[in-house]
């Protein structure tokens, strides 16, 4: 009778944290096999693969949190890592600029964020100055942040995974195998996947959007759930991609939890615009009328998101009509560059986030990982996680020396 592999690490979720996770592991411990279940058939599907492809720079984080610290020690090391290995990436800048002087103040908190989060190089700059930078931007000056980037994540999760899997033999990544269920014993924890089980010591739990169930399958009484937001792009036509250079941002409207639609050069050289931020009725869905009726009675039967929508009753509506508008997002874009017409514009893709809502509507604002018995949860890890993940996995693996023994 044959005796199943024990694994000693099982990583749930194939996003670039949990892959970063898995990658950081195997390079401290190179003898450890680690075991790495993704449901999705390809590496980073969702939130990774869908994102705005920005390396941010520490601006917006609240100073001492773990967002701030992750971002900027994360971005560093993933520059690093996309020179080493030759993940396409560019640190072209950025220009935050400001439209009128009702929004001067919140320019300064994030100035002001960046200095104590040492973001190297910003500075203040006028309106001058930021039109020498990007020439069809009307404002009144702005921040110019020379670190930000862009990098194809995709290509560093893929990266990371063929790293992890040539420094340890005996580690494997599966593909399009859902983990359904979990049962620790003494020793070990049988985890009952879509199409196999599997034996492991301890596990990490990188889900995403469906990390709050995740928790839940493994008795953590979590109050908070998650609740995704659908953005939507739109790409910059050929003939109008001469107007924006590198990246273009808002500042931040502080009433809303969102960073606003920018417009974002890509590494494959498209320029895309967005994205907004409307609740979605199918946690992975990606379309504009997609629906899945478990997804929406989880959001719709929790007090968080009814006090979400009151507290933003007007930004809700906003975000939802301007979904459906294309007259309506290109007046938002319009606020930068004025000059941007209907014919400049097309419907692009869109991406989904997880945020981990509280019961009285609010963000989770920072990361949040925990450990329980033999587990360890990244239960809330929106952006900048994807510029994070290296440091993220750090930290995890911290973590993992300490409650796995490991050290």
């Amino acid at each position: 009778m044959s005796t199943q592999k024990v694994y000693d690490i099982t990583i749930v979720g194939g996003g670039i944290v949990g892959v970063a996770s898995a990658y950081k592991l195997q390079l401290k411990y190179p003898s450890l096999k680690i075991l790495l279940i993704e449901k999705e058939k390809e590496l980073a599907a969702h939130q990774t693969g869908n994102n705005s492809g920005v390396i941010h720079s520490g601006l917006y984080y609240k100073p001492g949190s773990s967002k701030a610290k992750n971002c900027v020690d994360g971005r560093k090391q993933l520059v690093a890592f996309a020179k080493k290995y030759q993940v396409k990436h560019e640190v072209c800048g950025k220009v935050v600029a400001a439209v009128d002087n009702s929004e001067l103040p919140y320019l300064d908190k994030i100035f002001n964020n960046g200095l104590a989060n040492n973001t190297e190089g910003i500075e203040k700059i006028n309106a001058n100055q930021l039109r020498d930078i990007e020439p069809h931007v009307k404002s009144i000056g702005g921040i110019w942040v020379p670190c930000t980037g862009i990098i194809d994540f995709i290509g560093a999760t893929h990266t990371m995974a063929d790293l992890l899997k040539a420094k340890q033999p005996e580690s494997h990544i599966v593909l399009g195998e859902e983990v359904l269920a979990y049962e620790h014993n003494d020793e070990t924890t049988k985890v009952i996947a879509s199409k196999n089980t599997y034996k492991t010591k301890h596990m990490i739990f990188c889900g995403g959007l469906q990390a709050d169930r995740l928790a839940k399958k493994d008795n953590i009484n979590l109050k908070e759930r998650v609740v995704s937001f659908r953005g939507d792009y739109y790409n910059l036509t050929e003939a109008a991609k001469t107007k924006v250079r590198n990246l273009i941002y808002p500042v931040p409207n502080p009433a809303f939890p969102f960073l606003g639609v920018h417009f974002t050069k890509m590494v494959n050289g498209d320029v895309e615009c967005g994205p907004n931020a409307v609740l979605t009725f199918k946690r992975e869905g990606y379309g504009k009328t997609d629906f899945n009726l478990k997804d929406t009675m989880d959001a719709l039967s929790y007090s968080g998101t009814w006090n979400l929508l009151k507290n933003h009753t007007g930004f809700a509506i906003n975000e939802y009509k301007r979904a459906f508008s294309k007259k309506r997002f290109l007046k938002t874009l319009q606020r930068l560059i004025p000059s941007l017409t209907m014919s400049d514009i097309e419907p692009g893709r869109a991406g989904v986030r997880a945020m981990l809502l509280k019961e009285d509507g609010t963000m989770q604002d920072d990361f949040r990982i925990e450990y329980k018995d033999k587990g360890i949860h990244v239960l809330n890890a929106p952006s900048p996680a994807a510029t994070a993940c290296l440091a993220i996995g750090d930290q995890i693996c911290d973590m993992a020396t300490t409650h796995f023994d490991l050290g």
